[in-house]
């Protein structure tokens, strides 16, 4: 992983690692005020050699300094410590005493600092000056004393222990930083953690990093679509309008020399919304003025009829079967020049009736009589329907869920295209977040331009076709070709409905 890979994780993972630190600092806000407050108090003694010439003095302060490390072990020696704990008749012993106890000389002086740590900060201030007091006895009976009869060190207190107000211990600042450090660690840790063993495909990058088909589309999730699948019809302004129209239109610049006639779209997985981007651009192309049929080839779970709120009962499987005649089962949409071939029945035997003579046969006459044949098949991974499909059509568009499929079914997916001998197309990316990686967080905002002196009927018939309860009509007096020539908003907006 690259520096762009990891700052790409903090920006969509932010929201995580911040609760992880915010976590991590309230646990350990609440342990700090958990632990017993000590306190700490501290007195200072400065040694010093006595002498009555300058070289007298010379010598004694290297003395001194050579010596004052011994005084410090003296400090937390029983010598020091035994008298007093007798003389503030303390309930413990030398040993216990000196955990608490530290002697510290500072650097380059001759001064030792004495500090002691209670939990009753008034203790604390009665053992610091009594450990001085004793060990300034002590060093007169370790130290000679001169021939004449005087002290060779002298000890003088510098400052005596005062009662401590704050306590020493728990650290609160120290602790609530090593705390948010901790915390931002952990969730920068588990959010690359989560990065490496997440396989889902998320981003036009996973997708690439498997195959050199080409991204034909980049559709973003749009929760209206579960409403109105047909998003196309039902909001020819909107964005995602917009992105099946950018599709339709990367789509007819695949093969120029031999421009596929029959298409068949598929996912590797249910729930990537493969039959409702089959629908939109399915309207998408007979806007344009081309005769267009789209066939409901999902024989296990169909979903093109009950979409656009029509008979599905008879449909592909009457045809297969011999009932009735193509043109007779065949359902046109409105005034528009897209015909629709349901189900029909589902059958016992879906694959095996997708991969007959007659099958073949009747996507033969459908391609010589129409200008695009569009076929809604199902998932390629649980059964073999598409790659059945897929050898009698031009090719395969592979739809990809973005968050709902993982890198390894969509390698699956392409494999088993490539070992059946299919030609995909291309990838059609469905669902995407639109502000994975900052890419599709922005929205155009070139509207039409509304004019206001519109007539009251224009308004109230503009009024009707916002009203969310209004059930859309295919046959309304907007043709496609006035469609088309309207200004949508333009993003990569789009479908969302599960297949």
């Amino acid at each position: 992983m690259e520096l762009h890979d990891y700052l790409n994780i903090l920006r969509r993972r932010w929201l995580s690692i911040l609760v992880i630190a915010l976590t991590a600092l309230a646990v350990t806000s609440l342990v700090t005020l958990m632990l017993p407050k000590k306190y700490t108090a501290t007195t200072r003694l400065y040694f010093a050699v006595a002498g009555n010439s300058v070289a007298d003095l010379a010598q004694g302060s290297n003395f001194a300094e050579k010596q004052i490390s011994s005084y410090a072990e003296v400090a937390t020696s029983p010598i020091v410590l035994d008298p007093v704990i007798k003389d503030l008749e303390l309930r413990t012993t030398a040993g216990a005493l000196k955990q608490s106890t530290k002697a510290t000389v500072l650097v380059k002086t001759l001064i030792l600092e004495i500090a002691v740590t209670d939990p009753d900060p008034y203790q604390a201030e009665r053992i610091a000056n009594a450990t001085g007091k004793r060990l300034t006895e002590a060093a007169k009976e370790l130290t000679p004393s001169r021939e004449d009869g005087s002290e060779t060190v002298r000890v003088t207190t510098l400052a005596t222990a005062e009662v401590p107000s704050v306590p020493s211990y728990p650290d609160i600042s120290r602790n609530l930083a090593l705390g948010l450090i901790l915390g931002l660690v952990l969730g920068i840790g588990l959010a690359v953690l989560r990065e490496v063993l997440d396989t889902r495909v998320r981003t036009e990058q996973d997708v690439r990093n498997l195959t050199d088909s080409s991204i034909l589309g980049v559709v973003a999730f749009d929760q209206e679509v579960s409403r109105h699948p047909v998003i196309l019809r039902d909001e020819p302004l909107a964005a995602p309008s917009e992105a099946v129209r950018r599709l339709r239109t990367n789509l007819q610049f695949i093969d120029v020399a031999s421009r596929p006639k029959s298409i068949v779209i598929s996912s590797s997985v249910p729930g990537e919304g493969k039959s409702t981007i089959a629908i939109n651009l399915a309207v998408s192309l007979s806007d344009t003025g081309a005769r267009i049929i789209l066939i409901d080839a999902d024989l296990r779970r169909p979903s093109i009829a009950g979409y656009i709120g029509m008979e599905g009962n008879v449909g592909l499987t009457t045809v297969l079967i011999g009932r009735a005649d193509v043109e007779d089962v065949v359902q046109p949409l409105g005034t528009s020049t897209l015909d629709i071939l349901p189900a029909g029945q589902i059958p016992p035997n879906p694959s095996e009736l997708l991969g007959s003579p007659a099958m073949a046969e009747l996507l033969d006459r459908l391609v010589a009589t129409y200008d695009m044949v569009l076929l809604d098949s199902p998932p390629l991974l649980p059964v073999t329907d598409a790659a059945v499909l897929s050898k009698l059509a031009g090719g395969v568009l592979v739809v990809v869920g973005v968050d709902r499929i993982h890198r390894p079914q969509l390698q699956e997916t392409l494999t088993s295209l490539k070992t059946a001998g299919s030609h995909v197309f291309g990838i059609v990316m469905n669902k995407i977040n639109r502000r994975v990686n900052g890419t599709y967080a922005y929205e155009s905002s070139y509207a039409p331009i509304v004019d206001h002196r519109s007539s009251r009927s224009d308004r109230r018939r503009n009024q009707s076709s916002r009203d969310p309860d209004h059930t859309s009509s295919w046959d309304r007096d907007m043709q496609p070709t006035e469609i088309m020539s309207r200004v949508g908003r333009s993003n990569s907006i789009g479908v969302g409905r599960q297949s």
